[in-house]
């Protein structure tokens, strides 16, 4: 495996000044060749997952994937009983439970915490619920100025303390990085506005464009809870965060270069002292690409529509990937999963740099046995002085 260093990338990985994070209690930082290692995570066996984020050297590709913990593995379906997924939130233990068990079941190089997006919202107040099948639904959704009073401030320590506890337990168990997450300003707009999922998004559309004051404001808001809630989950121990802009393919460019860049930038910025690897992803964004890398983050994350090679063309240097197996090969079963998991391996290319996920979440039908083999192949295929890969 090549294993020649983007400059780019290592030079941000050297440059910020922040505590450890995901420390084990009594665990010291030490010094590495390439300057401080500041993550205790990354001597442990997640730590080819922060040196990716980083772009430098790693043994082998790290492998998670988004909602590796779900419907997909029965101890999930067995543990998590019924109730809203609020319930199981605010439980730190079984929350601690659901998140450690894909990382047991298919020895993933990253855990990504038990939790929802939209966890803000609901520990402020505001009138959301999520149904079955549906998502997040707003029975009266922000379309005026007037709306915006329905929303306050989230304080962590005050409205979600169970995340940080959850946070907290997982930095004690786990040998591998806890990547903690929250939803985008943009994404969890299109959700108030909307008032659950959309197809056009044509009413958080028509916000942007008629009303700037109020979408500007609203995403100025969201953007604080986006702040708010990570910084609460580095502070208990996460190791990296993921911003999920899910629905911003939604956008044209100029759209988004307008309405949302500066929103999520602002978030990533703020983030920035903390010191932790950044990942922005978003769904049908291969457009955005390079707009979502201007955004901050060390790591862009790529759906299953753009090749590897292509996405790192269009952000340019000194920015990890992150992706893109296409989930429903999943569910194809272990042969095309083999197949397409090599192909992305070799779109990749021998450049550093590179997470491998799906290119969404985890298909709640897909089969934990294909799963673990597409972990267990790109571990074997990538491991350091193996030359016969493909890349």
């Amino acid at each position: 495996m090549d294993v020649t260093r983007n400059s780019d990338v290592a030079a941000r990985a050297s440059g910020a000044n922040a505590s450890p994070a995901g420390v084990r209690p009594g665990t010291a930082a030490t010094s590495e060749t390439d300057g401080p290692d500041r993550y205790a995570a990354a001597r442990r066996p997640g730590s080819d997952f922060l040196r990716a984020c980083r772009g430098l050297d790693v043994e082998r590709t790290p492998v998670w994937f988004m909602r590796q913990a779900g419907r997909s593995l029965p101890e999930y379906r067995s543990r998590r009983g019924e109730g809203s997924i609020f319930d199981a939130v605010r439980q730190p233990e079984l929350a601690a439970e659901l998140t450690l068990q894909p990382v047991r079941r298919y020895g993933v190089d990253a855990a990504i915490l038990f939790s929802d997006i939209v966890v803000p919202a609901f520990a402020t107040g505001f009138p959301l619920e999520l149904v079955g099948g549906v998502g997040p639904v707003v029975a009266e959704p922000i379309r005026h100025a007037s709306d915006l009073k329905r929303l306050r401030p989230f304080v962590p320590g005050d409205d979600a303390p169970y995340v940080a506890e959850t946070v907290r337990i997982l930095a004690g168990e786990l040998d591998v990085p806890l990547i903690g997450f929250a939803g985008a300003p943009f994404t969890v707009a299109s959700y108030l506005v909307e008032g659950g999922p959309s197809r056009d998004y044509a009413h958080a559309k028509a916000l942007m464009h008629t009303d700037e004051a109020t979408w500007f404001e609203l995403l100025d808001r969201l953007a604080g809870w986006a702040v708010a809630s990570l910084t609460a989950q580095v502070e208990a121990g996460a190791a990296a965060i993921q911003l999920f802009d899910s629905w911003a393919g939604v956008l044209s460019r100029s759209d988004y270069e307008r309405f949302v860049l500066p929103a999520s930038r602002r978030v990533l910025a703020e983030l920035e002292p903390l010191g932790v690897p950044r990942i922005h992803f978003g769904v049908g964004t291969g457009e955005l690409l390079d707009l979502m890398a201007a955004a901050g983050a060390e790591v862009v994350g790529v759906d299953w529509r753009v090749p590897l090679g292509a996405a790192r063309r269009r952000l340019g240097t000194g920015v990890a990937v992150q992706g893109n197996l296409d989930p429903v090969h999943v569910l194809s079963g272990a042969l095309v999963a083999e197949e397409e998991a090599r192909r992305v391996l070799a779109e990749a290319g021998s450049l550093p740099g590179h997470v491998f996920n799906l290119g969404h979440g985890v298909l709640p039908g897909s089969d934990p046995g294909v799963l673990a083999r597409v972990v267990e192949l790109v571990h074997e295929e990538t491991a350091a002085g193996q030359q016969d890969t493909g890349r």
